[in-house]
Formats: C-alpha cells, structure tokens, sequence
C-alpha cells in the first residue's frame, strides 16, 4: 500500500481505509497483482471458443474447465458457441495437448474454434467514475 499512496500522493492510512471500504462494498473482491506470464514462460496465448452439444449443460463443462491450470478465463457468450477461454500455455505444443486432451475429452464439448494472440496490446479494468 504504501508504493501505492505514494504514486498517487496521500498517506498510506488513506489507502488503507479506501481499499477496506471497497472491500466491504464488494467492489474490490481480492488483491490484484499482474503477472508477467511470457517471464514466467507461458510463451503461448489463445483464445478458444467452445460449442457444447447441449448449452443447457454449461455448468459441468465450466466445473472441468476450471480444473485445467492453463484455463485462466472463462465467458458465456452468444452466437453460434457457447462459451470462449483464454488459455496460457508453455508453448504450442502445451496448448495442442491441452486442447486435445482436457478440453476435447470434457463431456459436452463437440468443437472447439481456437486463435493464437501474438501480443496483449493492452490490458485495463473497468473505470471507476
């Protein structure tokens, strides 16, 4: 906190109390830090859309997914799949080997459509006004 009180000029007393009031308000659900994934060698970023045989049954699919170390979002979203998951992996061959192995093996899960990030441009939280 107290890095924090000084980049933005108050005292590390004020942050404390502001960062305890968004707790209780439920605002800020957990300390956030920012890893660097490519320096801790996830060398490899993708996106993976997943189609389910059954959309009603997203829940088991979500529980399975969040057992893989390498899953580290999931999303429910419309259009032609059901859900969409950004994965780090070691490399490419990591990523096939979660994709053929774990993901395609989850009960529920007919296609999967995925997409390789060169690069995260940007990365920001939603505004606080």
């Amino acid at each position: 906190y107290s890095q924090l009180a000084k980049d933005i000029g108050v005292s590390n007393t004020l942050v404390h109390k502001k960062v305890n009031r968004l707790r209780q308000l439920g605002i800020l659900k957990f300390p956030t830090f920012i890893l660097d994934a490519k320096k801790l060698g996830y060398l490899t970023e993708a996106y993976t859309t997943i189609k389910l045989n059954n959309p009603k049954n997203v829940k088991p699919v979500i529980r399975e997914l969040e057992k893989i170390p390498e899953v580290i979002s999931c999303s429910n979203i419309t259009g032609e799949y059901t859900l969409i998951i950004r994965i780090f992996a070691r490399d490419n061959n990591k990523l096939r080997e979660v994709l053929y192995n774990k993901i395609h093996l989850i009960s529920g899960v007919i296609s999967t459509d995925t997409v390789i990030s060169f690069e995260t441009s940007f990365e920001k939280q939603v505004p606080i006004e």
